[in-house]
């Protein structure tokens, strides 16, 4: 191997990296996004990472954040708490409880910014009425909401409206006007049509 060969020349900068220096450079990630309702009961919860294995350790994370988090008055503002080296952003409304959990060392804006787009984009799909009863009769809208918003914990969008359109194109019913549905969704409902057709 040349020295032309190396990716740097001696005439650059010295861009080589030192056996000490460790460069990490991540996206932004969340280890979890929880809704829980008035009290501390799951309504819609996602974990991203294997910080909570079981689903007891998950309960357990769920009680002591509601716990330290009940008593303040997060209704018109996000707050944010460290919790067992995490960092929480939460909100609350009616009687929902919204959290976004990340590591000791994201950036706490970047969270409240995922938070705001959960809350908002809830608030979009349930057409305002956000609250428990609504929660659970829309779950999988609301399933569907964290799913656009974090993948694998990485974070994907942040736009409540671009959320709630997507939500909505992909929860079309097969009851809807064709001209409201996606193609393949379209060809889905034309194939239970046919096959309810020749079963009778």
């Amino acid at each position: 191997m040349t020295d032309e060969d190396t990716m740097c020349s001696p005439n650059d900068k010295d861009l080589s990296l030192s056996p000490n220096l460790e460069i990490t450079e991540t996206c932004p990630s969340v280890k979890n996004i929880l809704l829980l309702d008035s009290d501390g009961k799951r309504v819609a919860v996602k974990y991203f990472n294997e910080d909570w294995p079981t689903n007891s350790a998950k309960e357990n994370f769920e009680k002591v954040v509601f716990t330290k988090t009940q008593k303040t008055n997060a209704r018109t503002e996000a707050e944010i708490a460290m919790f067992e080296n995490n960092i929480v952003v939460y909100k609350f409304v009616q009687d929902l409880h919204f959290f976004v959990t990340g590591g000791d060392n994201e950036n706490e804006l970047i969270l409240a910014t995922v938070l705001q787009a959960f809350f908002d984009s809830v608030g979009l799909l349930l057409r305002g009425n956000v609250d428990k009863k609504e929660a659970l009769e829309n779950l999988d809208l609301i399933l569907l909401c964290i799913d656009e918003i974090v993948d694998g914990g990485i974070v994907l969008e942040t736009d409540p409206n671009v959320i709630a359109g997507k939500v909505a194109s992909n929860s079309i019913d097969s009851g809807a006007p064709l001209s409201e549905q996606t193609l393949s969704q379209a060809l889905a409902t034309a194939r239970e049509h046919l096959a309810r057709s020749l079963l009778k």
